[in-house]
């Protein structure tokens, strides 16, 4: 998202629309992360109305900054993390729940704005904290292989330190 910021610097409506689009996502990925945390849930009365506020303020800054083909990676990196998240949850339902399948499109968006390499670096961070942190788990005898973790917050974070990649 950095880089997405100098990029559109010389539109100063860009820039602003990015700003919100940064403000919901602390705000909105904060809610979730602590939803899901203490839940194992990702409420769809928050996740669904993230979509079109994300989109919107997003696909805005790109066209506005004359970065449309910007709108169409976002879109495009939205429905392909969706589909990998769906992909796992149809392989291992118990694994990967439809909370964060739902919640992955969203993501894909900003990931998808900045780059097909933050899309990836982005999915991979998220895996890897989320992996790290099951074996910590682990090792310290505090859950199993079998335990059920709230992914949610890693999927927040993961995607949060690749937009923070310039």
């Amino acid at each position: 998202m950095v880089s997405v910021f100098s990029a559109y610097a010389p539109s100063p409506l860009a820039v602003w629309l990015l700003a919100l689009a940064v403000v919901a996502y602390v705000f909105t990925g904060t809610r979730l992360a602590i939803l899901d945390a203490r839940t194992h849930k990702l409420p769809n009365r928050i996740v669904g109305p993230w979509y079109p506020v994300a989109a919107g303020l997003l696909g805005a800054a790109a066209v506005v900054a004359g970065h449309g083909g910007d709108a169409w990676r976002m879109l495009a990196g939205g429905g392909i993390l969706f589909g990998v998240y769906l992909l796992l949850h149809l392989i291992q339902p118990k694994g990967m729940g439809m909370g964060d399948v739902k919640l992955s499109g969203v993501l894909g968006f900003y990931l998808g704005l900045t780059s097909w390499e933050h899309l990836l670096l982005g999915t991979f961070a998220t895996f890897l904290i989320g992996g790290i942190y099951a074996g910590v788990l682990v090792a310290a005898k505090k859950a199993t292989t079998k335990s059920s973790i709230p992914f949610g917050p890693f999927m927040i974070v993961g995607t949060a330190a690749a937009l923070l990649i310039g």
